[in-house]
C-alpha cells in the first residue's frame, strides 16, 4: 500500500492536470485580489471552492476512468494490491492535491493580499468536508459511467460549467435573477460556495445547506459505488 502511494503520488505530481488545479484559482485569486476590500468575504470563498470543485469534477473522474479504460484496475485484480487499494489511495491522492490547493490561497490571500480570514475553524472544516464530499462523489459517479479518459474528461468539463455559473462562480448571485440564484444554492457546489461565504463573514452555516451537501455526498456516492466497474 505504501509503495503504491508514492507510485501514485510520483504520477500525479507529473500530471498538467494537478498543476492547473492549483495554478487556475490562485491567478483569479491574485488578479481579482488586487481590487477587493481587505474585509472581503466573498472572493477566497469562491476560489476554494473552485479548487476543490476542480480536482473533484476534472482530475478525479479523468484519471480513474483512464486506469480502467488502460486495464489497469484488472490487472490488479490478480495482484496483491487490489483495486480497491488503488480507489483508496487516488482518493486521499486527490484530496491532498485539493487541501494544497486551497492552502497555498489561504496563504497568497492572508500574508500578500491581506484579505479576512475566519476565526472560527470548525465551521469552516465542516463546510469544507462536506463540500469535498459532494464534489469527490460527483467525480466518482462520472468515473463509474464514463466508457474512458476523454468521456469522463468532457463530461466533467461540461459539468462544471453550469454548475459554476449556476454557484455564482462565474457571476455574482446577487447579479442573477431571483429564482435562478435560488436554485443555485441548492446545487452542490453552490451549496459549498454559500456555505463558505457564510461562515467567511462570521455568520453560522445554513443546517439546510449543511444537510444538503450531506445528502449530495451520500445519494450520488451510492450511486457511484452501485455503477462502478473495474474492467
Amino acid at each position: 500500500m505504501t509503495k503504491l502511494t508514492v507510485v501514485e503520488m510520483k504520477l500525479l505530481a507529473r500530471e498538467p492536470g494537478s498543476m492547473f488545479t492549483i495554478v487556475l484559482p490562485l491567478f483569479i485569486l491574485v488578479i481579482f485580489g488586487s481590487s477587493i476590500s481587505p474585509g472581503d468575504t466573498v472572493l477566497l470563498p469562491m476560489t476554494l471552492a473552485i479548487a476543490v470543485a476542480l480536482v473533484g469534477l476534472y482530475l478525479l473522474p479523468t484519471t480513474l476512468a483512464t486506469y480502467r479504460e488502460r486495464g489497469i484496475l484488472r490487472r490488479l485484480s490478480t495482484t496483491p494490491v487490489r483495486p480497491r487499494n488503488m480507489l483508496i489511495v487516488q482518493l486521499l491522492l486527490q484530496l491532498v492535491l485539493a487541501l494544497t490547493a486551497c492552502a497555498l490561497l489561504l496563504a497568497v490571500a492572508g500574508t500578500v493580499l491581506g484579505a479576512h480570514l475566519p476565526t472560527r475553524v470548525v465551521p469552516v472544516v465542516v463546510a469544507f468536508a462536506l463540500g469535498t464530499a459532494a464534489m469527490f462523489a460527483i467525480g466518482l459517479l462520472i468515473a463509474a459511467v464514463a466508457p474512458n479518459g476523454r468521456t469522463a474528461n468532457g463530461v466533467g468539463v461540461l459539468l462544471y460549467f453550469p454548475m459554476a455559473f449556476l454557484a455564482g462562480l462565474i457571476q455574482p448571485a446577487d447579479k442573477m435573477p431571483v429564482i435562478l440564484a435560488g436554485i443555485g444554492e441548492f446545487t452542490p457546489l453552490g451549496a459549498f460556495r454559500q456555505t463558505l461565504q457564510d461562515v467567511w463573514a462570521g455568520a453560522s452555516p445554513s443546517p439546510l445547506l449543511l444537510g444538503a451537501m450531506a445528502a449530495y455526498a451520500v445519494i450520488i456516492s451510492v450511486a457511484a459505488a452501485k455503477f462502478f466497474r473495474w474492467e
